[in-house]
C-alpha cells in the first residue's frame, strides 16, 4: 500500500468513527506509519476509555483487502482496475443517458452509516437534488428514524443521549449499551454509585440487565403496552406533573381516557410482564421523578407499531416532568451553521419522491425516500423506473430486509455505483466500485449536541488515488454540469469555512481546540420561555398533524404482528439485530482478530425449545419464514436469557444473512420501518 502522511505530526487528535459514538482518540505514528491508537483523556464522550473497535481502525486502514483503485465490471462478471478519471467520466455519461431517457428522478443515491452523518450526509443530499432528483435513500429507512419520529411527534425533537450520570432512575428499553454505546457504561456506573436504580426491558437477558434492579422480558413489540400501563398508573394515582400538563401540553384528557384499559393485568396479558412488576416499575418512577432517564433502543422501532410505542415512552417522560432537564429528555440547541442541503432552493416535490405518498411522515419530517419501496421501482413496479443508484458505504444486500428481492432489484439497475472500503456483497453487484476514504483520511466537522460542542477532525493519513466523500461528489458534479454552482469549493477546508461562516467560529479556532469547542452554553427548561418545535409549540400527547394524514392522533397500542397473526406453521418469533461486541452492523467482520472472537453466526434458542425439537448445541438448523429460509448453527442459551418461543440472530453476517427471512412488506404506517424483530418463523432440523 502506497501510504503518505496526511499530517506531519507524530500524534494527531481526532474522533473515532468505527461506530457513531465518536470518542476522542490520539493517532500515533512512527516513520509515517500508524502504530497505535489511544483514548483521549479529557474528551467528554469517552473520558480516557476506548473499546476494541477503536484500536481496530489501524486494521481497517491497512487492511490487505481494501479497494484502492476504481473497479469496472466486465461482461463476464469480473472486475478490472481502471483510472479514476475513466470511472467518473463513464459514470457521469451513464447518469446523463438515464436522465435523458427517463428523467433525473430515475437516478438515486443511497448513503450508508459507514461514511458518517452531518456533513457527509449533506453532500449526498445536495448532490442528488442538484442533479434534479429527489430520491435520497439511507440506512435511516430502517434505523433511527422510528425513534426520531416517536419523540419528535410529541416534543418536536429527539436527543438520544441523556446525561445518565445525574439520573435517579434509568429505564432502558430494547437496548444493550455495553455493545451499542460503551461510553454510556461510565455514566451508568456514576449514577449507580449515587444511588440510582436501573430497570431493563428486553426480550433478551443482555449484559446490562445483569446489573438491573428490575429486569423484565416482554414479548417482542409489546413495549407500548407497558408504557401505557405506567402512564395509567401515574394518572390514576395522580403522580404526574399536573402544572406542566396544564400549561405546556395538549391532548392530556384523550390520553388519560385511552390509558384506562391498560391495567396491570392487561399489560401482563399483552406483554408477558407480570402485573406486580408493572406496579413496581411505576413505584420506582414515582420515587425518582423527575430525575428519570428513559432510553429506547432500536429494538422498539423495528415493528409495525414501533413509532407509537416510542411515542408512548416520550409521553411518559413528559408526564413525569423530565422534559429538558439534564438526565431526562434534554432539548439540544444546534450550531447556527450553514446547511449544504437544497430543500428550500430545489424542493423537487413535483418529481414525486419514492415512498412519499405511502409514508408522508418519513419524507415530510426527514426528507427520506423509502428504501423498501425503491426496490419495487428498481424492478419496474413503481410509478416511474429507478434505473441508476450510487451507494456510498452502505451494504443493503446484507442489511436490508428481503435479501432475495434486494439482490434482484440491484441487479436490475442500468447503473449501480458503490463507493466503499471493501468488495462487499453489495459492491459485487455493482457496475463500478470506487475506493472510499476512512475517517483517518478526511477532515470534517462533527457536532455533539449533548455537550453543545463542535469538532474539526484532521486528516491523519492519505493514500494516492483514494479520495474523501467531498471530492467524489465534487468531481461528479463538475462532470454533470452543476459543479460550479453547487460544488464550487476546491476542498473540504473551504467547505468547512463556508459552513462555519455565520457562526463566527473560524477553522483556525477549531484546530486550536482539538478537544472540541463549545458553541453555546447549556440551558434547561427552555419551554418556559420559548415554544417547543411542535406545530402547537407544546408537548403533543395527541398529534393533530398525524390526524390530518389519517393516522392515529393518539399513540394507539397495536399488538405486534406475531401476536395478531398466530399460525401453527410458524410457532417461533425471531428477533434480529442484537449486537456483537466487536462488529458494527455488517462492518469489521473481515478483521481477523475479531473473527477469532466471533467466528460464526448462530441462532440463540431456549433450552426447552431445543430439547423439544431434538436440537443439539452447534447443530446446523434451518430457520424458515414466509419470506425465505436460512441455515445456521444453533446456540442453546441459558433458560433466563430468552423467553420460550423467541429466537435471536445477529443481523450483519455476510455469510449468514438473516434478512433472507425478514419482511419488507410489513411496515410501520408512520416511519415505513420493516418488521425485523418480531418475525414468525419455524425451525427445521436438517
Amino acid at each position: 500500500m502506497n501510504v503518505r502522511a496526511g499530517n506531519p505530526k507524530e500524534s494527531v487528535t481526532t474522533l473515532c468513527r468505527m461506530c457513531d459514538t465518536r470518542c476522542g482518540v490520539h493517532i500515533h505514528k512512527k516513520d509515517g506509519i500508524i502504530v497505535d491508537i489511544t483514548p483521549r483523556e479529557a474528551h467528554p464522550v469517552n473520558q480516557g476509555r476506548m473499546c476494541p473497535r477503536g484500536a481496530a481502525a489501524i486494521d481497517l486502514f491497512y487492511h490487505p483487502d481494501r479497494i484502492l483503485k476504481p473497479l469496472k465490471k466486465l461482461s463476464d462478471g469480473t472486475f478490472q482496475e481502471i483510472s479514476r478519471e475513466q470511472a467518473l467520466d463513464e459514470i457521469a455519461a451513464k447518469m446523463l443517458a438515464i436522465k435523458k431517457e427517463h428523467g433525473a428522478r430515475s437516478v438515486g443515491v443511497w448513503k450508508g452509516e459507514g461514511v458518517g452523518f452531518f456533513q457527509q450526509e449533506e453532500y449526498v443530499r445536495r448532490f442528488i437534488h442538484a442533479f434534479g432528483s429527489p430520491n435520497y435513500f439511507s440506512n435511516d429507512s430502517a434505523c433511527y428514524n422510528g425513534r426520531y419520529f416517536g419523540y419528535s411527534l410529541v416534543t418536536g425533537f429527539w436527543n438520544p443521549f441523556p446525561e445518565f450520570s445525574e439520573a435517579g432512575l434509568i429505564l432502558l428499553f430494547g437496548t444493550n449499551p455495553p455493545m451499542c454505546h460503551p461510553p454510556f457504561m461510565r455514566e451508568f456506573a456514576d449514577a449507580r454509585q449515587n444511588g440510582a436504580k436501573l430497570v431493563v426491558i428486553d426480550p433478551r437477558l443482555n449484559p446490562i440487565a445483569c446489573y438491573a434492579d428490575i429486569f423484565a422480558q416482554p414479548y417482542p413489540g409489546t413495549d407500548g403496552a407497558l408504557g401505557w400501563g405506567l402512564i395509567r398508573y401515574l394518572i390514576e394515582t395522580k403522580n404526574y406533573d399536573s402544572e406542566f400538563v396544564d400549561r405546556y401540553s395538549i391532548g392530556f384528557e384523550k390520553m388519560a381516557h385511552y390509558a384506562k384499559k391498560f391495567t396491570p393485568e392487561y399489560v401482563e396479558e399483552q406483554s408477558g410482564i407480570y402485573a406486580h412488576v408493572v406496579d413496581d416499575i411505576a413505584q420506582l418512577i414515582i420515587k425518582s421523578r423527575p430525575r428519570v432517564s428513559i432510553f429506547p433502543g432500536s429494538g422498539l422501532e423495528h415493528h409495525e407499531n414501533g413509532v407509537n410505542n416510542v411515542r408512548t415512552l416520550a409521553a411518559l417522560g413528559c408526564l413525569i416532568g423530565s422534559l429538558d432537564i439534564s438526565c431526562g429528555l434534554f432539548w439540544p440547541e444546534d450550531l447556527e451553521r450553514r446547511k449544504l442541503t437544497l430543500y428550500d432552493e430545489l424542493p423537487l416535490l413535483d418529481q414525486k419522491p419514492i415512498g412519499a405518498d405511502k409514508f408522508p411522515v418519513l419524507y415530510e419530517l426527514r426528507k427520506e425516500c423509502h428504501t423498501m419501496t425503491a426496490m419495487d421501482y428498481m424492478l419496474g413496479k413503481g410509478e416511474y423506473p429507478l434505473k441508476g443508484l450510487i451507494v456510498t458505504a452502505a451494504n443493503p444486500a446484507v442489511t436490508h430486509p428481503n435479501t432475495r428481492k434486494v439482490e434482484e432489484a440491484l441487479g436490475n439497475l442500468e447503473l449501480l455505483v458503490v463507493n466503499d472500503f471493501f468488495l462487499t456483497p453489495t459492491a459485487k453487484l455493482a457496475h463500478y466500485v470506487l475506493p472510499a476514504a476512512t475517517f483517518l483520511e478526511r477532515s470534517e466537522l462533527h457536532y455533539n449536541f449533548k455537550h453543545h460542542m463542535v469538532f474539526l477532525t484532521e486528516k491523519v493519513m492519505g493514500i494516492p488515488g483514494v479520495h474523501g466523500e467531498y471530492m467524489l461528489w465534487h468531481d461528479l458534479a463538475h462532470r454533470l454540469g452543476f459543479g460550479e454552482k453547487y460544488f464550487p469549493w476546491p476542498n473540504e477546508d473551504e467547505v468547512n469555512r463556508w459552513i462555519l461562516e455565520p457562526t463566527g467560529i473560524r477553522l483556525e479556532d477549531l484546530r486550536r481546540h482539538s478537544g472540541g469547542y463549545r458553541y453555546k452554553p447549556i440551558r434547561h427548561k427552555k419551554y418556559l420561555t420559548q415554544p417547543l418545535p411542535t406545530p402547537s409549540g407544546k408537548v403533543e400527547f395527541v398529534s393533530p398533524y398525524l390526524k390530518k394524514l389519517g393516522l392515529a392522533e393518539i399513540p394507539h397500542y397495536i399488538p405486534p404482528y406475531h401476536l395478531r397473526h398466530k399460525r401453527k406453521e410458524f410457532p417461533f418469533v425471531l428477533t434480529t439485530g442484537a449486537r456483537k461486541s466487536l462488529f458494527y452492523h455488517s462492518r469489521h467482520q473481515n478483521i481477523q482478530r475479531f473473527r477469532t472472537v466471533h467466528p460464526t453466526a448462530e441462532v440463540e434458542i431456549h433450552p426447552q425449545d431445543a430439547a423439544a425439537l431434538g436440537i443439539k448445541d452447534n447443530e446446523v438448523i434451518r430457520v424458515v419464514s414466509e419470506m425465505g429460509s436460512l441455515e445456521i448453527p444453533a446456540k442453546i442459551v441459558n433458560a433466563a436469557e430468552l423467553r420460550q418461543g423467541v429466537i435471536e440472530i445477529y443481523h450483519g453476517w455476510e455469510e449468514w444473512r438473516v434478512n433472507f427471512v425478514t419482511h419488507d412488506d410489513i411496515n410501520d404506517p408512520i416511519s415505513g420501518f420493516p418488521l425485523l424483530k418480531g418475525v414468525p418463523v419455524r425451525i427445521e432440523k436438517i
